[in-house]
């Protein structure tokens, strides 16, 4: 089992999305997409820049967030949840550095062209940002996952 996930909340770049799939690839880290994306999975640019990767990750799909929150439910007596809904966002007040990070945590980043909606804000467990400096509106949504899955698995040790 994978220590972390990465979820994919409608993604809308497929080069985006195969690049943050081939570094879950590369780190370890499981995958969810949040549908609906913005393109066909299937979509050339999408398979190009997650290469011969995509067959190195667990990708769980959701055709909705009310679907993928519901996957998350609690499930079985002990109703144990799957992990904690962490937000990567531009609006958040945390430092993605001040996070202490858990085995099963679950990384989520927004769509590229629009973040994430309030009701996906509203579920997060815990909200984090990237410092950046002032004047510059966000990093590329790669990179942002990246420097979080980084971060989180450097605290695990699983780096």
């Amino acid at each position: 089992m994978a220590p972390l996930m990465l979820a994919l909340y409608q993604p809308d770049i497929p080069q985006n999305a195969g690049t943050m799939l081939r570094t879950c690839a590369c780190l370890g880290v499981a995958a969810a997409i949040i549908g609906p994306a913005g393109f066909p999975t299937s979509d050339r640019d999408f398979r190009r820049a997650g290469m011969d990767y995509l067959e190195h990750v667990t990708i769980d799909r959701h055709p909705s967030f009310a679907a993928f929150q519901a996957w998350r439910a609690p499930c079985g007596e002990a109703g144990v949840t799957r992990g904690r809904l962490i937000l990567l966002s531009t609006r958040a007040e945390v430092s993605y550095l001040d996070c202490a990070y858990r085995e099963g945590d679950i990384l989520l980043v927004g769509r590229e062209s629009a973040g994430a909606p309030e009701e996906v804000h509203a579920a997060a467990d815990l909200s984090l940002r990237i410092p950046m400096r002032q004047g510059v509106r966000s990093l590329n949504v790669a990179i942002a996952a990246a420097m979080a899955m980084g971060e989180a698995l450097r605290q695990l040790k699983m780096l």
